[in-house]
């Protein structure tokens, strides 16, 4: 069973939240965080606080996190942000091209994570897991959310239907056109029912956020292992998430761009591909994969539809079914030679939300020599992964619209 806690969030007060919102940690580089935070209260002072550092200070230096804590704890100081009072579980939705998705903003269980009950689908880099773990060390703050998934349940879709009918909190568009609505559950019976709807949830899935899930949890178990008065009833057993239901949520595609042919002219590569596909040529016009096992490809100036041969795949295993191993059992490693998909310099990944545009213009530029652009992995597709302990291969799942930082924040203490 799942277990979803209200807790004391630490948010904006309600002219200052479109202010402080801002975008994740990781879909910006130091450099692009800098120009982005032009806002005093902009929350990437406190996700990023590198950029209010001499740029020769290295990211993941101690002073970093402090810089972080001190900048967070200011806004505090200065009453933009401030603590509920009481324990309270929250609806975080989000707009983009007329579609909402409606969240329920809680707090995950430690414990769920360490027994699988939280299942996940990518494996973490240590590095980067590190660099957010001691975010929440030296804040004793999550000030992140995580994205988790659950499977839809009709009862809360009535609830959450019913909160939404009153003005949220926070009603904003940010610069990139999504919109973020964001409601207060005061009311401790519906409080209670949602977290006893919970309890009937096998189990929850980490969409997006594997760093800062991992992160979370595995700071709250070493502050259980710490204390030697452990109840089990402590704040650093949960971790700020917000939960949508998965029959809610899109996953864009995740392309590739490689740097080179491993030698083959673009006819030899043709020729090549011919093996494991049924190719065919689109010219000029942009060309997007219509289903599973069709790919599109740019090269040359041109576009082609590849679609892979039925005897080349195998629907009935999780990871062999999935776009990006067939992409990469039938071109990147007998072709290209790109085997180490996560170390490679050959290769490159290019998000959905840049559109089929940036596949063009980076091979069009002479930077890359051809795109490849994949369709969509399915929800189910995920779960069937998280559910036989799979692990997907890199760069596979692209979520929009980024849940906003900064809109409230969970503390361990």
């Amino acid at each position: 069973m799942a277990i979803l806690k209200a807790f004391k969030g630490i948010r904006p007060v309600k002219d200052k939240a479109q202010q402080i919102a801002s975008r994740p940690y990781d879909v910006l580089n130091r450099e692009e965080a800098k120009k982005e935070a032009t806002d005093q209260y902009s929350f990437l002072h406190v996700i990023k606080p590198e950029i209010d550092l001499a740029d020769s200070v290295d990211e993941h230096d101690v002073s970093v996190y402090q810089k972080g804590r001190d900048n967070f704890f200011k806004m505090i100081a200065d009453g933009v942000m401030v603590a509920d009072g009481e324990e309270y579980l929250y609806i975080y939705a989000q707009t983009m091209n007329g579609r909402t998705q409606y969240g329920i903003v809680g707090c995950a269980a430690v414990e769920d994570y360490m027994n699988n009950i939280i299942r996940k689908h990518e494996l973490t880099r240590p590095d980067k897991e590190e660099d957010r773990k001691n975010h929440v060390r030296v804040s004793g703050m999550n000030y992140e959310p995580v994205f988790f998934a659950y499977p839809e349940n009709a009862e809360l879709d009535a609830i959450v239907a019913d909160v939404v009918k009153v003005q949220p909190e926070y009603d904003f568009t940010s610069v990139d056109g999504f919109g973020h609505h964001f409601w207060v559950i005061r009311d401790k019976s519906v409080i209670t029912r949602i977290t006893d709807i919970f309890k009937t949830i096998k189990y929850t899935y980490v969409a997006d956020g594997h760093h800062r899930t991992a992160a979370a949890a595995l700071v709250g178990n070493e502050r259980k292992q710490a204390n030697p008065n452990h109840t089990g009833n402590e704040e650093y057993n949960f971790f700020l998430a917000v939960h949508f239901p998965a029959n809610q949520l899109a996953i864009m595609d995740y392309n590739r761009v490689v740097k080179d042919l491993n030698g083959l002219s673009e006819a030899d590569f043709l020729k090549a591909l011919e093996k494991g596909f049924v190719i065919e040529d689109k010219g000029t016009n942009e060309f997007r994969p219509t289903s599973l096992h069709n790919f599109s490809m740019y090269l040359g100036g041109k576009w082609y539809s590849l679609t892979a041969k039925p005897e080349t795949y195998n629907d009935n295993d999780p990871i062999g079914c999935l776009d990006v191993t067939v992409l990469s059992d039938l071109v990147l490693t007998p072709i290209l030679d790109i085997v180490d998909l996560r170390n490679s310099k050959r290769i490159d990944f290019v998000g959905g939300i840049r559109g089929l545009g940036e596949l063009k213009r980076r091979v069009d530029n002479g930077e890359m020599k051809a795109a490849f652009a994949l369709h969509p992995v399915s929800m189910k597709q995920l779960i069937d992964i998280a559910d036989t302990g799979n692990i997907m291969p890199p760069k596979t799942t692209w979520f929009e619209p980024k849940l906003r930082s900064g809109l409230v924040v969970h503390s361990l203490d």
